[in-house]
């Protein structure tokens, strides 16, 4: 057998190559890992750099976590009007991004168009330690920011507000700010209650019913866009309780898209000269002052009223050139007639009516309202047109209680937006006689049966009222070519309920409509909302009941120049 071995010299080399090798990968391995503890040395120090500066967003998650979620508001049925839901809000810590700052502001200006890339870039760098990028975001977008990779960025869940009826009685609840406090309505009046931690799960309910609330929307907002108008407002109050069942007021805003500034409540924070409608308030008071004991008495409107520089007159197409009586006054919507009757009364008793009805004070309501423009002279002139609502400028809602008072037996009550126990009703105080209040449903059923209210009548519904135009205020006087059209009215009035008031501020005629006052415009209005919402309120339709006016009927002149159309 022959054995080879190699020669030594040939060993040498071979190992000593082999030995280069393995201390070169040596080498390599201790770089490597040198590098990699290098790299979780720095991820480990941002790390807990980041946990360091975001202890605060903690506490603020933390303090967030313990802020019990607001209280639900409802209507009177329990319908929710105002909800508290959970939401998401996305922040930034500008002095904890470790990304391109460039490329991240780019991002978001294409994620979150509320700005552009140059003010998210600006904001990035403003050096802060905390800023909102977006409130109530929706899940979608929260996914989007967080795919970014950026851990400068913060999601937090948050209790949030939702309004499930969009705008319906938006000026009823009024709406919140940033931070979920209560900026107006009863959002605001209501804060220290629905953010009761002792109240959770018990809603606050309203006065307001969603379903009366929609018809009274729905209807309104046709006739202000069909005839053009500037604004509209309308209420309907219980009589007996104060409360209000639905509130309007046009235009309107979506408290869900957290407005800087709502537009004013018309029903309760504008003040307007209410015209005609005044003219049934005048005669109560005439009645319940023993001035006027007769409904046979005639009024002088045989020609038109001279006193001082001062002419009335009675409205082009309703002149009678002839004596009135107290039903012809109001059926006729005679100023003449009202203002001689105004001038028997006094300014004394005129003013001691209209301050028991509170046209000398804000309305009586949680959520407030503007001060009436009361006269600062009560000299002749102003006390005969007072009578007839001009010079003196109130709320659709102090009209609206005034006609409560007219017909409920004359009992003022304070108006509320809050749901009445029916046993805890407010005793109210006593306005008017209760033999004048019997009187005047009489003579405003009247005005809707034989005079100028007609096209608001809603056939089994018993509706009374009076129609009410007058020349809109603007700077420095009147504006003759606009006017404020109004009609308040009360039903089923042989046994009064609810009072309804619709106002137009400015609207136009147009083809079906071709005259711009109240017994063109806002009667309708009134008369289709009652036809809608009356079964719902509880009044059952009846062709066979009605208010007996047995003994004012005689007295309305049937002959020439009798009433036959709304004016």
């Amino acid at each position: 057998m022959i054995v080879v071995v190699a020669p030594p010299a040939r060993q040498g080399r071979t190992g000593g190559a082999r030995q280069a090798l393995v201390a070169i990968a040596q080498v390599r391995l201790m770089v490597l890992s040198l590098l990699f503890g290098f790299g979780m040395l720095v991820v480990v120090g941002k790390l807990a750099l980041l946990a360091l500066w975001a202890e605060p967003a903690v506490a603020r998650d933390m303090a967030l976590a313990l802020i019990p979620p607001r209280g639900d508001i409802v209507d009177r049925n329990g319908a929710p009007l105002a909800r508290s839901i959970d939401a998401w809000s996305i922040a930034v810590h500008p002095n904890q991004l470790i990304g391109d700052k460039t490329v991240l502001a780019q991002k978001l200006a294409e994620l979150i168009p509320d700005k552009n890339a140059s003010q998210y870039y600006a904001l990035l760098n403003s050096g802060g330690n905390f800023a909102y990028l977006k409130r109530r975001a929706m899940p979608e977008l929260v996914t989007a920011i967080n795919a970014l990779g950026e851990p400068g960025m913060e999601f937090q869940r948050e209790p949030d507000r939702l309004y499930p009826q969009s705008n319906m009685a938006a000026h009823v609840l009024g709406f919140l700010d940033a931070q979920g406090r209560g900026v107006s309505g009863m959002e605001k009046i209501l804060e220290q209650q629905l953010s009761d931690p002792a109240r959770r799960g018990k809603p606050v309910a309203l006065s307001i019913d969603t379903r009366v609330q929609a018809a009274l929307e729905n209807e309104l907002g046709r006739a202000m866009t069909d005839l053009q108008a500037r604004g509209a407002a309308g209420v309907i109050l219980d009589v007996h309780t104060g409360e209000i069942v639905a509130m309007t007021s046009l235009p309107s805003f979506n408290p869900n898209a957290l407005p800087g500034a709502a537009p004013p409540n018309n029903v309760t924070q504008s003040v307007y000269e209410l015209g005609s409608t005044f003219k049934p308030l005048a005669v109560a008071a005439a009645i319940d002052s023993g001035a006027i004991t007769s409904m046979a008495r005639r009024f002088d409107a045989t020609r038109p009223l001279q006193v001082g520089r001062f002419t009335i007159n009675d409205d082009p197409g309703d002149e009678q050139f002839r004596w009135l009586n107290i039903p012809e006054t109001l059926v006729y919507s005679s100023n003449i007639a009202t203002a001689r009757i105004a001038d028997e009364l006094g300014a004394a008793r005129m003013q001691d009516l209209f301050r028991r009805l509170g046209f000398d004070r804000r309305p009586s309501i949680e959520v407030g309202g503007a001060k009436p423009l009361w006269p600062t002279y009560w000299g002749r002139v102003t006390v005969m047109t007072t009578a007839y609502g001009h010079g003196i400028a109130v709320t659709p809602l102090h009209l609206a209680n005034a006609y409560a008072v007219m017909v409920n037996g004359g009992i003022l009550r304070p108006t509320t937006l809050l749901k009445v126990d029916p046993n805890k009703v407010p005793a109210g105080e006593r306005a008017l006689k209760e033999s004048t209040s019997a009187r005047m449903r009489q003579l405003l059923r009247l005005i809707v049966t034989k005079g100028t209210g007609r096209k608001a009548d809603a056939p089994g519904f018993r509706v009374a009222g009076k129609t009410g135009t007058a020349e809109a205020a603007s700077v420095g006087g009147y504006d003759k070519h606009r006017n404020v059209s109004t009609f308040a009215a009360a039903f089923p009035i042989d046994a009064p309920r609810y009072v309804v008031v619709a106002m137009l501020d400015s609207p136009k005629a147009n083809a079906n409509t071709p005259r711009t006052t109240a017994g063109w415009t806002a009667a309708p209005v009134v008369g289709r909302v009652i036809s809608r919402t009356g079964a719902l309120l509880g009044v059952t339709p009846d062709n066979n009941r009605d208010i007996d006016e047995s003994d004012l009927l005689p007295l309305i002149w049937q002959g020439p120049g009798a009433p036959k159309a709304a004016r």
